[in-house]
């Protein structure tokens, strides 16, 4: 090492051999120096990324939800007489799942509902005897045409516009029937607050939604058989207002009695239906007329 006094070089020894200057000391602040410039500096701890808070919030939600739907269909009953206001939240996808879905449906199969709708217009007595067996040959090839073809966009059929606005008309008339179904309660004498009531019809609407689940997964395979789904669907609405009703404890005996209360609310259910099936119409009336009206679609048959 080199003497820090003189500058000689030194192979070894306690002192240089040029001045006698002590070497220890220089090797030892070498040795320290050295060892404080290469001395690893420490690394921050690694701190996993939390995930976001409505990321959490939502999987908490749809791992409640699901556990409440299969138990809904597990045990119906049981699971809306036990359903407080906690399960409202449940309750109203329920409800917006029952909404959202019939119209998904209906833009999804509503080709297989007009072959469904012609095919039953042949069979017909006063239609099918004037019909000769190619004239039927020709329909199924027609009818398996339109399956195979995307007429969607050749008559420019929108998906928002249609399961938005037809969503949020079948969400009003539920809410209506729900409304009248409380009223119907309270007149009852029945001591329920809606949100529990509402819990304990959109459980006792668990079934009927997974109908129309099961229907939608259909459509979506282009089984023909999915309108029975979406009818027993539509339908079961009839027996979701009793079976609430009929689980809610009535106080006292003055008030009116359930059969007249269902009564009261079929006729509520009957006339919402009315008015979702002629919005329905309507949009069946436009897809007919933007069928006639496409040159796209002309051509192609």
């Amino acid at each position: 090492m080199n003497c820090s006094n003189c500058g000689h070089f030194n192979d070894g020894g306690k002192f240089c051999v040029k001045c006698g200057h002590k070497l220890q000391e220089e090797a030892a602040v070498s040795q320290a120096a050295a060892a404080s410039e290469y001395q690893p500096q420490p690394q921050p701890a690694y701190a996993p990324q939390q995930p976001n808070q409505r990321v959490r919030q939502a999987k908490k939600v749809s791992k409640s939800f699901f556990s409440y739907f299969a138990e809904g269909i597990k045990n119906p009953t049981a699971t809306a007489q036990a359903a407080g206001e906690s399960q409202f939240v449940n309750a109203l996808i329920t409800v917006i799942l029952y909404a959202l879905s019939i119209p998904i449906m209906l833009y999804v199969g509503w080709k297989l509902l007009l072959i469904q709708f012609v095919r039953s217009m042949f069979k017909l007595p006063i239609i099918s005897e004037e019909l000769a067996p190619s004239d039927m040959e020709d329909f199924n090839t027609g009818a398996d045409l339109i399956k195979a073809t995307d007429i969607n966009s050749i008559i420019h059929f929108n998906f928002t516009d249609f399961v938005f606005k037809q969503g949020v008309f079948i969400f009003i008339g539920l809410a209506v029937i729900i409304g009248a179904t409380y009223v119907a309660a309270k007149f009852g004498k029945v001591d329920v607050s809606f949100k529990e009531f509402f819990s304990r019809f959109g459980t006792f609407l668990i079934i009927p939604t997974a109908l129309l689940l099961i229907g939608l997964v259909l459509a979506f395979l282009h089984v023909e058989y999915f309108s029975y789904f979406m009818n027993f669907g539509l339908l079961s609405i009839f027996l979701v207002v009793p079976f609430t009703i009929a689980s809610l404890k009535q106080n006292g005996t003055n008030g009116l009695d359930r059969i007249y209360s269902t009564l009261i609310v079929y006729v509520v259910i009957t006339i919402v239906l009315t008015f979702i099936a002629n919005g329905l119409g309507e949009e069946a009336k436009t897809i007919i007329t933007r069928m006639g009206n496409s040159s796209e679609l002309n051509d192609l048959f």
